[in-house]
Formats: structure tokens, sequence, C-alpha cells
């Protein structure tokens, strides 16, 4: 998902997206949808949470961290 996007949803939800990073903003806006803020902890890509609309980015954001 773009960054324009996620700034969209954010701000829908009333969060101040500006100066916040993609993962924190992610994780701010599980936790306002009443979600687990797990965004990019799926290190070994195993997750439960089979309706998020952050898992295929995420998957993709824990393995490049994983990388560091």
């Amino acid at each position: 998902m773009k960054l324009t996007e996620i700034r969209d949803i954010a701000k829908s939800h009333g969060i101040n997206p500006d100066n916040i990073f993609k993962t924190e903003l992610i994780r701010t806006i599980q936790i306002k949808e009443g979600n687990f803020d797990c965004y990019a902890t799926a290190y070994g890509g195993i997750c439960d949470q089979l309706g998020c609309r952050w898992r295929d980015d995420c998957f993709v954001a824990a393995r490049n961290r994983t990388q560091l």
C-alpha cells in the first residue's frame, strides 16, 4: 500500500500522519481500529491475523527488517 493511502486512512481515524514513519503510522492505525499493533513483526512469516489489511505488506516489511 502506498504511503499516501496510509496517510488517508490515518486521517480518517483522526490521526495526524505528519512526521510519523510508515511502520509506526500503521501500528497507530491498527490500535485505533482495535487490532494488535503488530505490523512488520511476523519475522517467521507466521501470522494468525488473516483479515488484516496490512498482511501482505507486513510480511515484506518483516522480512526486510530481519535482513538489516
